[in-house]
């Protein structure tokens, strides 16, 4: 670790799809060898960089963006940190950490939505997704969107969304030129997307989990004025404070109870090819966490 760094012993470090890409090779990894994946932990200070000044042996930190982490020691940058406070367990700070911070930039920095706006979300029950419908509906905002299986209608019902739908069930047109805004992480559903909004809606466009759209024609988007906005959390995420200012406003929602976090699946780090397999099998309801 260098002088700005704090070494933090990882009590728990979470496991992102972006962990699969990475293993996959079709994502960006930082060089080392052997290579060792996970950017995202939360422990507690061991040792601190002789330039820091504001920390201390003991303190809880998360962090989210910072390579190599799944180890039982982590060096992270002061800036990358994220001060948990005592009220709030590793296991739920650590559930807030990447889902949240994406939900929040994707609700407060992206859309913007007002209140009594009626917004659509491709894929209910998932991690970034849960959190955003709660952020939403606590916004004052209307929430539908689609699940994959009738197990996860409840799920997102209980999130607060008012209609949910198999993914079959939006391709009947009726739905067409319905909602202000489209939360679009699939990437596949790009065109039917466009087809959900209202003239003037909005798409925010944030991830291709389910592979790459078709490319889209601006001129039709402009004679229906409709737009499409996206953007990287890490453009918005450029300093401590940045971090924790979002942070601290994520843990008012929980404060407020209008955030609610499922517990997670905590998995060995020994075992996480176990954790990695239920990743990809879409069985998981909640965050998963690897356990040094």
């Amino acid at each position: 670790m260098d002088a700005n760094s704090l070494l933090i012993q990882t009590t728990f470090i979470g496991l992102n799809y972006a962990d699969i890409y990475r293993r996959n090779g079709n994502y960006h990894i930082e060089k080392h060898k052997p290579y060792i994946n996970g950017y995202e932990g939360i422990g507690n200070v061991v040792k601190i960089g002789e330039n820091i000044k504001n920390y201390h042996i003991g303190d809880r930190i998360l962090f989210v963006d910072v390579p190599f982490s799944n180890a039982e020691l982590v060096a992270v940058p002061a800036e990358n940190a994220i001060n948990v406070p005592k009220f709030i367990t590793d296991k739920i700070a650590i559930s807030l950490g990447l889902q949240g911070l994406t939900a929040d930039f994707l609700a407060h920095d992206l859309a913007a939505n007002h209140i009594d706006e009626h917004v659509f979300i491709h894929g209910l029950s998932g991690g970034v997704s849960q959190i955003l419908t709660q952020l939403l509906v606590a916004d004052g905002i209307k929430v539908s969107g689609t699940v994959s299986t009738d197990n996860k209608i409840q799920i997102a019902l209980d999130n607060g969304a008012e209609h949910v739908y198999k993914r079959d069930e939006i391709s009947n047109g009726k739905l067409f030129n319905t909602f202000d805004t489209v939360y679009d992480g699939v990437g596949k559903t790009l065109p039917q997307s466009l087809e959900l909004l209202k003239h003037r809606g909005k798409v925010i466009f944030y991830g291709m989990a389910g592979g790459l759209p078709s490319p889209i024609d601006p001129v039709n988007l402009m004679s229906e004025s409709k737009s499409i906005l996206t953007g990287d959390l890490w453009d918005y995420l450029t300093d401590h404070k940045s971090r924790q200012l979002r942070f601290n406003r994520l843990l008012k929602y929980i404060n407020r109870h209008q955030l609610k976090i499922n517990s997670p699946e905590v998995i060995p780090l020994s075992n996480g090819q176990i954790a990695h397999e239920l990743m990809k099998s879409g069985h998981s309801a909640g965050k998963i966490l690897l356990q040094p």
